[in-house]
C-alpha cells in the first residue's frame, strides 16, 4: 500500500473544553484554504500564498503545526467548519450582517470589492457579436453568473439594485477565478470577481475588463464555528497586534501587489493551470512503484534535496537530484554523468534499502516514513542510535516526532540530554524546521493541489 496521510472526518461534536484546548489536544491547526492564484498555490515546487503563509505564522503563534485542507467549494468548506474538522476558513469573506448568521468572522484582515468580469472593449470590436458595457445600467434582461456562496449573496444583491434589477443572477459551484476564465474565453458573458483577484487574472487574460465596480469596498476576514470564541479571541490579538500588522502587510505586498505573480500562469508548474510538480513528474511516478511510495512524497524529497535543480554539488560532495553521497551513488553505479531518470531510480532504490535496514517493530506506515527520510538525511547509523537513545530515557523508540526526533533536533546543544527523561516541549518552530518536517509538510501541499 502506497504511503499517505490522509484527512480523517470525525462525526460531529461539542468542542467543551473550548476551541483552544481542542486545538491543543488535537495536536494541530487545521485550516481550510480556497486554492487561487492569490490564497493558496504551489509554484515550481513550493506552497505560497497569502491565506498560507498568514496561517503558518499563525500557527507559530499557537505552539502547533499547520494542517491545510484545500476546498474550491465553499459548502464543502463550511461542512468541515461546522463539523470541528476545521478550526478556521481562511477565506476572504466580506463581513456582513447576513454572513454573521452563518459563522463568527476575525478581525478584518483587508478591503476588496466585487467588479464586473466582462471582455475588453478590444474584444468587442473585433467581434460585433460581444456587447461592451460601460455602465451597470446598461445591462438590460442579461445573465451574470456568480459563484454560488452565501457569504457574498449581499454583494450580489447590492450589485442588482446598481443595475435597477434588470439583470438575472445565475448561480455556479465553480470558483471565481474559473468564471473569470470563462468570461475570457467568451463561455459566458460576464461575471462578479473580487477586485483584488481580478487584478491579477487581468493580467493573466488581458482580453477582460474590470473596469466597472459593482459593489463599494467591504472589509475581508477569516470565518470561524460559533462555538470557537477562545480561537477568535486570540486570533483576534494576533491579527491587530502591530508586529502581525506588519507581516501581513509585508505578506500582502509579496503575493497581491507583486506584478510577477502574473508569470505564474505562463509557467508549467503552476497548481491553478497545470497539474505538473517538476520536469521530472513522469520519471518520479515510474521509479516511486518501485517503493509503493506516493510519487508526490518522493518528489517533495528531491525538492528538499535540490530544489528540482540538476547538476548540484554541496558541501559534502553529494551530487544530482537526489542528494546522493558518492560512497553510496557509487553502489547503485551512479556518478554526476548519470541521467536524470538513473539519480531518481538510485535515490528510490537507497530509500528501499533504509526500510529494510529500520526494524519491523516500527509498524505505523507514517512514522517508518518519517524514520526513512531521516536516515536519508543523517544516515541509517544515525537514527539507530537515536533510537537507542530515545529508548535509554524512555522515549518511545518507533515514533518519530516527539521522541526519536528529539535526540536529533538537540544534537547541537552542549548537554543535548539534560531533559531527556520528561517531555519537554520543542522550540515552537520544530514542525517547519525538521528536515523530515518540510518534506511531509510540502507533501501534504501536493496533495491538496496536485492530482493522483
Amino acid at each position: 500500500m502506497a504511503v499517505a496521510f490522509a484527512l480523517y472526518i470525525s462525526p460531529k461534536e461539542e468542542v467543551p473544553k473550548g476551541a483552544i484546548q481542542y486545538i491543543k489536544d488535537r495536536g494541530q491547526l487545521v485550516a481550510v484554504l480556497e486554492p487561487n492564484s492569490l490564497n493558496y498555490f504551489i509554484y515550481k515546487g513550493e506552497a505560497f500564498g497569502f491565506g498560507l503563509e498568514l496561517m503558518q505564522e499563525f500557527s507559530l503563534y499557537l505552539e502547533v503545526p499547520l494542517k491545510v485542507i484545500a476546498c474550491s467549494t465553499l459548502a464543502q468548506a463550511f461542512y468541515y467548519l461546522d463539523y470541528h474538522v476545521a478550526d478556521i476558513m481562511a477565506y476572504n469573506l466580506p463581513v456582513t450582517r447576513q454572513g454573521k448568521n452563518l459563522a463568527q468572522f476575525s478581525s478584518p484582515l483587508l478591503e476588496d470589492r466585487l467588479v464586473f468580469v466582462q471582455q475588453s472593449a478590444e474584444s468587442a470590436r473585433r467581434d460585433t457579436s460581444i456587447g461592451f458595457i460601460t455602465s451597470l445600467k446598461e445591462l438590460q434582461n442579461d445573465t451574470v453568473v456568480v459563484q454560488q456562496n452565501p457569504f457574498f449573496q449581499p454583494l450580489y444583491e447590492r450589485f442588482l439594485s446598481k443595475t435597477g434589477r434588470n439583470v438575472a443572477l445565475k448561480n455556479s459551484n465553480t470558483t471565481f477565478e474559473e468564471l473569470f476564465q470563462m468570461v475570457s474565453s467568451d463561455s459566458i458573458p460576464y461575471t462578479l470577481c473580487p477586485e483584488t483577484l481580478a487584478l491579477v487574472l487581468n493580467q493573466a487574460y488581458p482580453n477582460t475588463d474590470i473596469t466597472l465596480a459593482a459593489t463599494k469596498a467591504y472589509p475581508m476576514a477569516w470565518a470561524l464555528n460559533h462555538s470557537s470564541d477562545s480561537l477568535l479571541a486570540i486570533l483576534d490579538y494576533w491579527i491587530d497586534s502591530i508586529s502581525s500588522k506588519r507581516l501581513m502587510n509585508k505578506i500582502y505586498r509579496n503575493i497581491y501587489t507583486n506584478p510577477r505573480v502574473v508569470n505564474h500562469f505562463r509557467s508549467d508548474y503552476f497548481s491553478l493551470v497545470s497539474s505538473r510538480i517538476s520536469p521530472w513528474d513522469e520519471q518520479l511516478q515510474h521509479y516511486s512503484k518501485l517503493f509503493w511510495w506516493d510519487w508526490r512524497l518522493v518528489a517533495s524529497l528531491m525538492y528538499t534535496e535540490s530544489n528540482f535543480v540538476p547538476g548540484l554539488t554541496s558541501h559534502k560532495n553529494a551530487y544530482g537530484l537526489m542528494q546522493m553521497i558518492p560512497e553510496t551513488a557509487e553502489i547503485y553505479s551512479l556518478d554526476t554523468s548519470s541521467s536524470a531518470s538513473h539519480q531518481i531510480m538510485a535515490g528510490v532504490k537507497y530509500l528501499k534499502w533504509i526500510d529494510r535496514q529500520l526494524p519491523p517493530e516500527i509498524r505505523d506506515p507514517r512514522e517508518r516514513a518519517s524514520f526513512i527520510l531521516a536516515a536519508y538525511n543523517v544516515g541509517i547509523g544515525r537514527v539507530l542510535a537515536l533510537r537507542r537513545k530515545a529508548e535509554e530515557f524512555g522515549k518511545d523508540p518507533n515514533k518519530w516526532h516527539g521522541n526519536v526526533e528529539y535526540y536529533l533536533l538537540s544534537r547541537s546543544r552542549s548537554d543535548p540530554y539534560a531533559f531527556a527523561d520528561t517531555l519537554r516541549e520543542f522550540p515552537v518552530n520544530y514542525a517547519m524546521d525538521g528536515y523530515v518536517d518540510r518534506i511531509i509538510n510540502r507533501y501534504y501541499h501536493y496533495l491538496n493541489l496536485v492530482p493522483d
